[in-house]
């Protein structure tokens, strides 16, 4: 099993865009195949908060659907906070939950976090996890 995090703008690239990169590393997470997601109660809370977002017209049975599948097939951790200088404070969490499960964090805002080589771009993580 591979172990990964998810930045939210992988899940609403998923919810949005069914069938890109996004979408094939969440089906894979959904399906419990190869892949194992971790998160953190604060991760959840954000996505639930951004699927909720008006403008992105995310039906309101994909956003529960996606939030349960997280809860069900997911990890919930409480990593340790880091003291790595972020460009956006609000991504620590993606960042920390990642290095504290050993997990790929998967985003489409590489910038925003430290060069890394388990930091990737979906692409990137279906490439090197061959999915």
């Amino acid at each position: 099993m591979t172990n990964i995090v998810i930045d939210t703008n992988i899940l609403i690239s998923a919810a949005l865009s069914p069938e890109g990169n996004p979408a094939k590393i969440l089906n894979q997470i959904i399906n419990e195949t190869a892949i194992r997601l971790f998160y953190a109660a604060e991760i959840f809370e954000e996505y639930n908060r951004v699927l909720s977002y008006e403008r992105l017209n995310i039906k309101s049975e994909k956003k529960v659907f996606f939030l349960n599948k997280i809860q069900q097939v997911g990890i919930l951790i409480e990593p340790p906070i880091s003291t790595i200088p972020l460009p956006d404070e609000t991504d620590r969490i993606f960042y920390d939950t990642a290095k504290a499960s050993g997990a790929f964090l998967v985003t489409g805002n590489i910038k925003h976090y430290p060069a890394d080589s388990s930091v990737m771009t979906p692409a990137e993580f279906l490439e090197k996890a061959a999915i």
